[in-house]
């Protein structure tokens, strides 16, 4: 939960000099390349070439001339056709299943493997693969920090961005021909990850970095692998599901289980369709019992129950080096304060570990607990915070005497410590009863359960290596070690971030990688007998920083990934597991076993840690691009999560539209006190699910490759489908975004202005899923807009429906296909729309069906205005049996109110005859 701080110097990337290609060496753990499976006579060639220093693609079927995507390519860098490289008839040379080898099979003509060989080992090998000249519009996603990746669009090498983790390059001359666009994939080979640099001369580098002086390789022939196909979209599909296949295939003949599994492998947690509440916003790290209850309380009474509970950082047993070794440390409340410190034992901190059964039953938070207190601390606490940031500016700026900041400091301290002096004393009162009955976090979790029936499912805070700083040595039966930490050289030019100087300054507590399954273990087995069903897992990346005397990054990241993986597995459902701060591609390829969903973008900010009076509105669309753009890679292996929101912030609605139809989970972290019931009713149904969309939300395609964060002209538009109908939502988000120059996300205030865009049927992927496919052919659509509750016709030849967004602003389109139901007299051309009072109103659609004597049988899950497109009115409409009332206007707008229906857990029956 790292703020946006500083800037660094761009890192300069050496790239290997171009050789011929030398015999081929390895040393430590790098696999050499096996050999090719030979292919068929009559499988298609590949698509791509390497020859007289060029990469091309196309050209091989005589209908367009081949393009060059890389020119001037040095010898040492190769090329393995996909075909040759893998063997489908093989069935157990891969750990995929057999229908995903099989697709890969079918598409291997697409792909290729590019590499490169080394005369001498190293253990970190930068490589230029030749030349990415202009003008070839891409899009790419780079790391801007450790945890966090970015979207960003060049037209050339030299507007690549360093620690990219993929790049689509757009190839116009070969659209329709099968390569109008090419996918360029870093991937892991052996103890190697891969990521792709900038250049000199516009230069394109894959380096290859084992983290490790002690693990080094020549050979690199299978660093990054090329796909192409004319569907965006489908070509990062196919690419992804390769690189599963290839990462999966056993080249030594030991099976194991898979380190990565592609979404369709996967179960979704059942908290994917249910609405939620995180503590962090509330209490950051002051999080306690009774404060919970009463969060929990507050949404349930106003008929917005959670479904779903994180209970956030806070909740741990963690103190620091110099603290006694069995005490919490004491004083800890924002973020930043808690990463130097390490867990001390595997369960819950004192303020949970004296409840006692019964205690909030019988004493509910309303009768002793102020729930001011918590806002009250974490002010005070931002005040020491801001104290101490304007110190350091005055020191810079050349003061000498700082004595009137530190007596201030000490002031606020003082008063700090009196605020948590009376807190304690407020929930000392949950530990009176000296009766039997379960005590700690299990005997909480049991009462909230009595008294809150709906809550399924409880997830709680860690961190990969246990807390910010890992594990205390001494403290615990492992076998912990401070490891100072050390950031790899392709970081060098991120942006400066609290979390690494945090934990650079205090290193991390590693557990011996071989004990990373009883950590797990240890922690997870205790937190489930406790009641808990799921961890978000978060500081992912740290493992990259301590890897040197551990076999190096891939190697280190494997023991720790498998233990969690047999941990989520044995513990939590197989399920029961948010990934954040993970947004690299070693831990997709690496970590993805039982990982089903994971945070698309980096955290949401309610306002600027820095101060930036603009702060609270940029950092919203920044916040909401870098999750569109995630989603189109991170989607491949996992549902992707856009974070929680306030829902009384000032951009609340902006948040909530995108999370309505992200495809993901849809959850809060308002404070005690602070809620807007209005708009959340308009995200989820009385009965504390949502109705998510079938896909998960992705930029439209007009968009790939613009800029819509400060371009100054381009509109977010995201896309989605449900069961009936498809949506785009269209944001403005411009005003933020990456300076290459300073090398941090910033402010664009030139931009925070109002953009026009359009929207059109096409702009929804209708042929993404099978189920949706044939809407693709509709010769009508009606449209819904939800800002403006407009309701339009349009067809596939329309001309597209213009508009104009403020800034942080936002509209929702719910496409709707006609169809033409009945005959003769009885004969209505007819679109559902859905409850327009939801925000999603199509994904209140549960199923339709027409009957032979022109009635319209629909199941529609909520409460609220049901909209219908029909060309002729009705002659009467049913609710449940019962005949109800509607509104029809001549533009065809059709209105019927649907109640929520208890005994059918919310889906009513309505029925309109014609």
């Amino acid at each position: 939960m790292a703020p946006p701080n500083k800037s660094k110097p761009t890192p300069k990337v050496a790239a290997t000099a171009a050789a011929a290609a030398p015999k081929l060496t390895t040393t430590g753990s790098t696999a050499v390349a096996s050999k090719a499976a030979t292919p068929s006579s009559s499988a298609p060639p590949c698509l791509f070439s390497l020859r007289d220093g060029a990469l091309t693609v196309g050209g091989g079927t005589g209908k367009a001339a081949a393009v060059a995507l890389l020119t001037g390519v040095p010898g040492n860098v190769t090329l393995t056709p996909f075909a040759e490289a893998f063997d489908p008839t093989t069935k157990a040379s891969s750990d995929a299943p057999e229908e995903l080898a099989s697709q890969a099979a079918a598409n291997a003509s697409r792909g290729a493997f590019l590499g490169f060989t080394l005369p001498s080992p190293a253990s970190r090998a930068p490589c230029r693969v030749g030349r990415l000249p202009a003008p070839r519009r891409f899009l790419s996603v780079f790391r801007f920090k450790t945890w966090w990746s970015t979207a960003w669009a060049g037209r050339r090498g030299r507007d690549l961005q360093m620690e990219t983790q993929w790049v689509l390059l757009e190839v116009p001359e070969l659209a329709g021909a099968g390569a109008g666009y090419v996918f360029v994939l870093p991937l892991v080979q052996g103890s190697f990850r891969s990521a792709v640099f900038p250049g000199e001369d516009d230069g394109v580098v894959v380096c290859a970095e084992s983290g490790s002086a002690a693990v080094t390789g020549t050979d690199f022939r299978r660093i990054a692998y090329v796909h192409a196909g004319d569907d965006p979209y489908r070509v990062m599909q196919e690419a992804y599901l390769a690189a599963r296949v290839h990462l999966g295939t056993f080249r030594t003949g030991t099976r194991a289980k898979p380190r990565c599994r592609l979404i369709q492998e996967k179960a979704l947690p059942p908290m994917a369709d249910r609405f939620g509440w995180c503590t962090w916003d509330a209490f950051y790290l002051t999080v306690d019992p009774a404060g919970v209850w009463q969060g929990v309380s507050e949404f349930a009474d106003a008929g917005v129950p959670p479904r779903f509970l994180i209970i956030d950082d806070g909740w741990q047993s963690v103190n620091r080096d110099d603290d006694p070794q069995q005490e919490d440390a004491r004083g800890l409340v924002l973020g930043g304060d808690q990463m130097t410190a390490r867990l001390y034992r595997f369960d819950e901190c004192a303020r949970f570990r004296g409840y006692r059964e019964g205690a909030l039953i019988r004493r509910p938070p309303e009768v002793f607990y102020d729930k001011s207190m918590s806002k009250a601390v974490v002010r005070k606490a931002a005040e020491i915070e801001n104290a101490g940031k304007a110190k350091k500016k005055a020191a810079q700026g050349g003061a000498t005497d700082l004595s009137s900041f530190d007596a201030k400091v000490a002031q606020m301290r003082r008063e700090l410590d009196q605020l948590l002096v009376q807190r304690d004393a407020m929930l000392a009162k949950l530990g009176d009863n000296d009766g039997d009955g379960e005590v700690g976090l299990k005997a909480f979790l049991k009462d909230m359960r009595r008294r809150f029936p709906g809550l399924d499912d409880v997830y709680v805070w860690q961190a990969l290596c246990g807390g910010w700083g890992g594990v205390r040595p001494g403290a615990t039966h492992l076998d912990a070690r401070v490891v100072p930490a050390r950031p790899s050289p392709g970081l060098a030019g991120t942006m400066e971030d609290l979390a690494v100087d945090r934990i650079i300054e205090g290193g991390i507590g590693l557990v011996r990688p071989d004990q990373a399954g009883d950590l797990y273990e240890s922690m997870h087995s205790y937190i489930a007998g406790a009641g808990v069903t799921g961890v978000k897992v978060d500081v992912v990346h740290t493992l990259e920083y301590v890897c040197e005397e551990h076999g190096g990054r891939v190697e280190l990241a494997k023991a720790y990934y498998d233990g969690l993986s047999k941990s989520i597995a044995k513990n939590f459902a197989g399920t029961g597991i948010i990934a954040s701060m993970q947004q690299c591609n070693d831990f997709f390829f690496l970590g993805t076993r039982q990982v089903a969903m994971g945070r698309a973008g980096d955290d949401f900010w309610f306002e600027d840690p820095n101060g930036d009076p603009m702060g609270v509105f940029w950092l919203q669309g920044a916040h909401m691009v870098n999750c569109a753009y995630n989603s189109l890679w991170m989607g491949q292996f996992i549902r992707p999560d856009w974070d929680m929101f306030q829902s009384d912030h000032a951009c609340a609605a902006f948040h909530a539209a995108s999370r309505a139809i992200c495809g993901g989970p849809v959850y809060v972290s308002d404070s005690l006190g602070s809620h807007d019931f209005a708009l959340l009713r308009r995200l989820v149904f009385p009965d504390g699910t949502v109705p998510r969309c079938l896909h998960y939300a992705l930029p439209t395609r007009d968009c790939l490759f613009k800029n819509p964060l400060f371009d100054q002209q381009t509109v977010l538009k995201i896309w989605n489908l449900n069961k009936f109908g498809g949506v785009i939502g269209a944001f403005n988000c411009q005003g933020a975004g990456w300076d290459p120059v300073e090398h941090r996300v910033r402010g664009y205030s030139h931009c925070y202005k109002p953009v026009s865009g359009d929207v059109r049927p096409a702009d929804v992927e209708w042929g993404q899923r099978e189920d949706t496919s044939a809407m693709a052919k509709a010769a009508s659509y009606a449209v819904y807009r939800c800002q403006t509750e407009e309701l339009l016709l349009m067809t596939p030849d329309s001309e597209p429906i213009q508009f104009t967004l403020q800034p942080s602003s936002f509209e929702l389109f719910t496409f709707a296909p006609v169809t033409t139901i009945g005959g003769g007299a009885a004969k209505a051309r007819f679109a559902l729309i859905g409850l327009v009072d939801l925000l999603n109103c199509g994904g209140a659609i549960v199923d339709v069906q027409h009957g032979s004597g022109g009635e319209v049988m629909m199941k529609v899950k909520g409460e609220g205005r049901l909209l219908v497109y029909s060309d002729v009115a009705p002659k009467k409409s049913l609710v449940d049996g019962c005949e109800a009332g509607f509104e029809w206007e001549n533009g065809g707008k059709l209105m019927v109110d649907v109640t929520w229906n208890q005994e059918k857990d919310g889906v009513s029956d309505v029925v309109l005859c014609f």
